[in-house]
């Protein structure tokens, strides 16, 4: 096993992933090339560079992984805002991803926050 998987907020990334998978699955197949393929890149985004993060030999780096985590998902929020107004997705389940990416994004803040905490002491 590699450290990153034992990290909930990886473990988080990797299930919002499933689960805008699943609902992209949905959209029109016009939209294959367009606003799936960005949801798509979007979300996995997030757990690959916390997975690559975790393999930086500074805090530093680790913390830029980390916002570029954290920019990932609120592009997903925006994309999928879109596909909502588009009518692909229900309201109700553009809520329901909206919040599992808010709780991702707070661990993900709250994980940076302990980095800082503990590794960058004077």
């Amino acid at each position: 096993m590699f450290s990153y998987e034992s990290l909930e907020i990886w473990q988080l990334a990797i299930e919002y992933a499933k689960d805008i998978y699943l609902n992209t699955a949905k959209f029109p197949t016009s939209e294959q090339f367009g606003l799936v393929s960005q949801l798509r890149r979007a979300v996995v985004s997030i757990s690959a560079n916390i997975a690559e993060g975790s393999g930086s030999s500074t805090t530093k780096d680790k913390l830029n992984y980390l916002d570029i985590s954290i920019k990932s998902a609120l592009e997903v929020t925006s994309e999928l805002q879109l596909a909502y107004e588009l009518g692909f997705i229900s309201q109700e389940i553009r809520n329901n991803l909206y919040q599992k990416a808010e709780l991702l994004i707070k661990r993900m803040r709250s994980f940076k926050n302990f980095l800082k905490k503990n590794t960058l002491k004077p």
